[in-house]
Formats: C-alpha cells, sequence, structure tokens
C-alpha cells in the first residue's frame, strides 16, 4: 500500500522538505511576534488613554470639589426615576420625595447634632412626614393647620426634653435649639410639600416637571460656564467656587429650557416661560447660597457622603426646596392664561 505523508513531514511525492519547514516555522514565529507587538501597542495606548482620562477627571474634579463621573450617574439615575414617576403614574412621585426629604431632615438634624445643637431627630422626621402626606392627601387649610401643629410639636417636645435633661445649658444655646427646632421643618419638608401641593393639580406634574428641569439646567448651566470661564466669584466668603460666569451660564440655560418647555408642554405663551426661568433662577442661586452660608456655620463641607459626587441629600434639594414655592405660585397665577 502507498504511504501518506503528511504535508508537514514530506514535499511532493512524500520526500521530506526541512527547507519547507523552516520557512513555515519562521513565518508563523513572524506572525506571533506581529501580534505580540501589536498587542503590546494596544496596551501601551490603552494605558496613556486611561492616565489622560484619570488625569483630566483628577484636574475637573480638583476644579469642582466633586467626583464628577460619579455625579453624572448618580444623576441620571436619579433622573430617570423623578420622569417615569412623573410622566407615568405621578402618585409614584410621592413614593420617591417623601423618603429623600425626610432622609434630608435626617442629615441636617446629624449635622446639627455634629456641631453641638441639640436636636430631637425622630420627632423632626415624624413631623416632616405628617407636613409631606398632608400636602398630597389633604386640602390647603388642612396642610396649613397640620404644618402649624408639626412645628408647635417639635418645639414643645425641644422645650420638655430640655427640661428633663437639667444639663446646666445656657439661656442662649436653649434658644437656639428651640428656634432651629422651628426652622427645621419649614425649611425641609414644609418647603418641600409646596411641591407635592402642586402634583396634585391639574397638569401639575408638568409643571413640577418643568421646574425640576430648569432648577437642573440652572446647576448644570453653572457648572459648566463656571468651569470654562469662571474667574470672578460671586460669594466668594460663602461659596468660593461659584463665579459671576457660571451664573450668566446658568440663567442662560435656564431661560432657554423654561422658555422651550412653557411653549410645548406647559400650553403658557413663550414670555411667561422667561418669567418661569427667571423666577426659578432666583430661587435655586438663593437657595444654593443658602445652604452653603448654613454648612460654613456648621464647619461642614457636605451634609453628608451619601451621594458620591453629590455630597448629601439636601445639597442637592437646596435649589429645589425655594423653587417649588416659585414654582407653585406661578401655576396659580398663569393657570388663567393656559384656559384662555
Amino acid at each position: 500500500m502507498p504511504t501518506t505523508d503528511s504535508p508537514g513531514d514530506a514535499g511532493l511525492g512524500g520526500v521530506p522538505d526541512p527547507e519547507g519547514d523552516r520557512a513555515r516555522s519562521a513565518s508563523s514565529a513572524s506572525f506571533q511576534a506581529h501580534v505580540r507587538a501589536a498587542r503590546t501597542e494596544i496596551e501601551h495606548q490603552m494605558d496613556r488613554a486611561r492616565a489622560d482620562f484619570e488625569e483630566v477627571t483628577d484636574r475637573i474634579n480638583a476644579r469642582t470639589g466633586r467626583n464628577l463621573l460619579m455625579a453624572i450617574l448618580i444623576g441620571l439615575a436619579v433622573g430617570a426615576v423623578v420622569l417615569g414617576s412623573l410622566l407615568f403614574i405621578k402618585w409614584l412621585f410621592l413614593v420617591f420625595a417623601v423618603p429623600v426629604c425626610l432622609l434630608g431632615v435626617f442629615e441636617f438634624s446629624r449635622a446639627l447634632q455634629t456641631a453641638g445643637r441639640r436636636v430631637d431627630v425622630w420627632p423632626q422626621i415624624v413631623a416632616g412626614a405628617v407636613i409631606m402626606l398632608s400636602a398630597f392627601f389633604a386640602g390647603h387649610l388642612t396642610h396649613w393647620a397640620l404644618t402649624f401643629g408639626a412645628v408647635t410639636a417639635v418645639i414643645v417636645w425641644r422645650l420638655l426634653a430640655q427640661m428633663v435633661a437639667r444639663d446646666g445649658r445656657r439661656y442662649g444655646e436653649v434658644l437656639g435649639d428651640v428656634l432651629i427646632a422651628g426652622f427645621l421643618p419649614l425649611y425641609v419638608p414644609f418647603l418641600a410639600s409646596l411641591a407635592l401641593v402642586l402634583l396634585r393639580q391639574d397638569q401639575g406634574e408638568y409643571w413640577v416637571l418643568g421646574m425640576l428641569i430648569a432648577v437642573v439646567a440652572t446647576d448644570t448651566g453653572a457648572y459648566a460656564s463656571g468651569l470654562a470661564f469662571g474667574s470672578h466669584p460671586m460669594a466668594p466668603r460663602i461659596s468660593p467656587k461659584k463665579t459671576w460666569e457660571g451664573f450668566a451660564g446658568g440663567a442662560l440655560a435656564t431661560l432657554i429650557a423654561s422658555g422651550l418647555w412653557a411653549l410645548f408642554v406647559l400650553g403658557i405663551p413663550w414670555w411667561a416661560g422667561v418669567i418661569f426661568g427667571l423666577l426659578i433662577l432666583g430661587c435655586a442661586t438663593v437657595g444654593d447660597l443658602g445652604e452653603s452660608m448654613i454648612k460654613r456655620d456648621l464647619g461642614i463641607k457636605d451634609m453628608s457622603s451619601w451621594l458620591p459626587g453629590h455630597g448629601g441629600v439636601l445639597d442637592r434639594l437646596d435649589s429645589i426646596l425655594p423653587s417649588a414655592a416659585a414654582a407653585l405660585a406661578l401655576y396659580f397665577l398663569f393657570s388663567p392664561l393656559v384656559v384662555s
């Protein structure tokens, strides 16, 4: 029988071909060397790109004071939840808003305690829950009455707790604790509850969403413009990183977003949207600077570190809280324009 040789063991007619084997071996070794060189070059380029990205990120983080990438990811996640709740089943926004605001009450209370203030955390949380839930489920008068009752209750609770403590605190310190006890439920849950009052109105979900879009436009426009052009501090003693260039960028972004939202979604004239944007811009800026002033007085940078890249919950609510009051007022002011 004829003998069959493999191609690597013989040439034509079954005769061994050592020259061909060496050529094929050299070609295979050259190909593998090219592959290794290409892989090494790709890894080198990836390492350089990663290093350049980290360097740019570090410079941005150092200038802005926060983790930009994490802030963007968390912002997108929260935005998706808010959009989903407001656009499909608006009462689901209640399930998101109430726990978030009560979390803000909790972290503000803990920050005050760290600064040496006597704050009754759980009474404050219960009072906040009563204020917010009554805003959505009860009438306006009931909401106001329960808010007054909740504020009175936490003040009385603080006075009784101080009487029981008998720790020799001075009159001025006790008075400061009492004022803080009344201020906290008005600052966080009451202002937040006005957004829920707006939400329960006819088409109120679109006004709440418009308010949030205007606040986000203010923050984002100010952030981008300040990062690119900022050189003139706006309030250096309160918030050194805020600049007039950033404020101008935030104003432009807010006016454009509010005008378009008013015209195409709310059904009111563009000039009403501009007024809406101007008022939200002012409230958001004042709210941001006001919370910065509180943090500076407490000697802290952020209310907490629960939201990487953002700080605490209250650090994200600071612009929204006063803006909710403005949006509610503008709803009742501009509603006749929708009807007409």
